[in-house]
């Protein structure tokens, strides 16, 4: 990946950082390979956009470095909301997907999460521990 260089005219300093997004997707609901995909999509899109209004600036260098995506998983809905109170605390924007039921998932179902985009050091101290989908 092709890093980007950016300067912080507010903070003065040259910005050398990767950003990146990181979804979450819950292992025990057994979703099928496409409604994992769409619910990690759902999480991205909802995410990104608050990411828009909410940090304008790692928005902007994360869309100017290819939108890195990571997919991690947590084993139930527990450790979801655990790794949700962490971003909280460490001030990342995320967001919690609840599926509608329209498919596989009964109605209400919390399903994945999404977190940044943001500077890939505060991610991975709330998310660094999580494997890989």
């Amino acid at each position: 990946m092709r890093k980007l260089y950016i300067y912080d005219v507010h903070n003065r300093t040259l910005m050398t950082e990767e950003y990146k997004m990181v979804i979450v997707v819950r292992a025990d609901l057994g979703m099928s390979k496409g409604k994992t995909a769409a619910q990690a999509a759902h999480a991205a899109v909802n995410v990104s956009l608050a990411s828009m209004k909410k940090n304008p600036d790692a928005f902007e260098i994360w869309t100017h470095n290819a939108y890195p995506k990571i997919v991690l998983k947590v084993k139930d809905e527990r450790e979801l909301f655990e790794i949700k109170s962490f971003a909280d605390a460490a001030g990342l924007i995320n967001s919690v997907i609840t599926d509608a039921g329209r498919t596989e998932i009964a109605p209400g179902t919390v399903t994945c999460m999404a977190i940044g985009p943001d500077a890939e050091s505060k991610i991975d101290r709330v998310t660094g521990e999580l494997p890989m989908l």
